[in-house]
């Protein structure tokens, strides 16, 4: 893609607007993005090439390309480029469902890459969450979760009971965990309590999500309840910020004068 093939394109940075220069720029590209010139997926021109195309410096071409990263409008990728975003995963709030089904409902292919896989000693983090003794051994299962290759999410999960280390050899990469606990460990899940977080992707979080250090993330926590009420699973995850929506549908109580 050539930035400076415009086309004819007449859209300018006028310097002596009272528009700070740099929102110019930022909606400029926004424009070219909802009017479709610039396709999900698509590789946009270097800050670089922004600045000399529109007579700007680099560093008001990056504040315009950063807001709308934050924005999740674009995606940067560490020494690829900045990209514009694809269409988020809207994942609603309505009901308890894991991140296979999430995927599979959109027509996607869910994957899963194991990052680790072992018992640890219950923290003070994670054992008031289950309701266990500080200490007690319990599952910890890291995963990076795909769509269609693409990593969307890194999910730590703490899982606690009986028989629970069983869970370490079954095929966790292939198969859903949900769908084991409540097929092959008659653990029937029911409900659970999220929290979401907005936050910035670290070094290594951002290495194994493959955007750019810094970038915005979505952090969540879920404990997720048997039938009986029992904590059966404390997860903690990391969601790439441009992919991801979470949505949820709210009622006013009802008013008394």
């Amino acid at each position: 893609m050539d930035p400076h093939d415009q086309d004819g394109d007449t859209r300018t940075v006028y310097r002596n607007s009272p528009v700070p220069r740099y929102y110019q720029l930022k909606e400029i590209l926004r424009e070219r993005v909802r009017s479709g010139e610039w396709k999900p997926g698509d590789l946009i021109p270097s800050e670089r090439e922004l600045s000399e195309t529109y007579n700007l410096s680099r560093m008001t071409a990056r504040q315009a390309v950063t807001e709308l990263v934050n924005e999740g409008i674009f995606f940067r990728e560490q020494g690829k480029g900045t990209f514009v975003s694809r269409n988020k995963i809207m994942q609603p709030l309505l009901r308890l469902s894991g991140f296979t089904e999430d995927i599979a409902a959109r027509g996607q292919r869910p994957g899963t890459r194991i990052l680790a896989a072992r018992m640890v000693p219950a923290d003070e983090q994670t054992a008031p969450r289950l309701h266990v003794e500080l200490g007690q051994p319990i599952v910890r299962l890291e995963r990076l979760r795909l769509a269609d290759d693409e990593p969307l999410a890194i999910e730590c999960s703490h899982l606690a009971f009986k028989g629970c280390e069983k869970l370490l050899d079954e095929d966790l990469e292939h198969h859903s965990l949900y769908q084991l606990l409540e097929r092959k460990f008659a653990i029937p899940l029911m409900a659970a309590d999220q929290e979401i977080e907005a936050g910035l992707a670290t070094t290594e979080d951002a290495q194994l999500l493959r955007i750019a250090p810094g970038s915005a993330v979505l952090h969540t926590r879920r404990v997720t309840y048997t039938d009986r009420n029992q904590a059966v699973e404390y997860a903690k995850s990391v969601y790439r910020g441009n992919q991801y929506i979470f949505y949820t549908h709210l009622k006013r109580d009802q008013l008394f004068s």
